[in-house]
């Protein structure tokens, strides 16, 4: 698959102007590194993904305008690999990481986890090396109404680092509420998960999905997954306008994306860990759901 993977980035950069430009935006991209208690995260300026950033997600915009996901809306010099019956992987003409992919299911339907978290752990099986993402309908998904994932290098993972060794299911003092598991029992894992998503669905009263994002790698056998509970969508201070930042499931790894020269040039790590702590789970929230997942372990 990764040999596969290859050889499409370097068909798809020669054929599709789209890419090539935005593997040549996230080479010129700055990066710079920011200390928040007993963590680094790294602050990622790359215009181009302005677009993801302020998109609007409720249910009239998405309406209006054509699905991006579907095959038959695809630029002509697009192509992707099939992956399995239902998924194909597609080279992010606006990466954010290296070899930054999305995965889209073959049929326009709604972005729900529900019955296809296994896809997520196989696409991580199936990837060494990578990070595999899931943002909710509500939580950063630039594209609610079509089931999809995406997946990117880990050469930057910061939250891989950071929780080497870790073996509980939470992460003391990181900002940013987030259970982790890890498991080479692909089943058992999914069931887990599933319990996981349905106490947080009974405890926010969120019934449809409760707002998530989730990421997993797969190394040596096991499975590492990530999971943040949402509060909201967006920071307040996107909707006050004081910074043009909208965190998804790779910002909360620890790769923050901000958009704007100016948010880059004066952002600091306590507003960042002020943001993750705005949108994540409320503590009290968070720490009931975690003393039922540890009960459980």
């Amino acid at each position: 698959m990764l040999h596969q993977i290859e050889e499409l980035f370097k068909r798809q950069e020669r054929a599709w102007p789209q890419l090539a430009r935005g593997i040549e935006g996230l080479g010129r991209a700055r990066t710079r590194r920011v200390r928040i208690d007993w963590f680094d995260v790294f602050i990622r300026h790359i215009p181009h993904r302005v677009g993801s950033t302020t998109a609007p997600v409720d249910q009239e915009s998405v309406a209006k305008r054509p699905c991006f996901l579907c095959v038959g809306n695809l630029p002509a010099e697009e192509e992707g690999v099939q992956f399995d019956a239902n998924f194909t992987i597609y080279c992010n003409p606006f990466p954010i990481v290296d070899r930054h992919l999305t995965i889209a299911h073959r049929e326009h339907d709604s972005q729900r986890i529900a019955s296809r978290f296994g896809s997520m752990l196989d696409l991580a099986a199936a990837l060494p090396g990578y990070f595999v993402i899931y943002n909710g309908p509500e939580c950063g998904a630039s594209a609610p109404d079509h089931m999809h994932f995406q997946a990117g290098s880990r050469r930057l993972f910061p939250i891989e680092r950071d929780t080497a060794g870790l073996t509980g299911v939470t992460v003391p003092n990181y900002a940013r509420n987030v259970f982790l598991f890890r498991g080479r029992d692909r089943s058992a894992l999914i069931h887990r998960i599933d319990g996981a998503i349905e106490l947080l669905a009974k405890t926010t009263g969120k019934r449809a999905e409760p707002l998530l994002n989730i990421a997993v790698f797969h190394e040596s056998g096991q499975w590492v997954t990530y999971l943040f509970p949402r509060g909201k969508h967006r920071p307040e201070v996107f909707y006050t306008g004081e910074l043009t930042v909208s965190p998804a499931s790779i910002d909360l790894c620890g790769i923050f994306v901000v958009p704007l020269a100016s948010d880059f040039e004066r952002i600091t790590g306590d507003e960042i860990g002020a943001i993750f702590r705005d949108v994540t789970l409320s503590d009290g929230q968070f720490q009931k759901i975690a003393a039922k997942l540890e009960r459980e372990r």
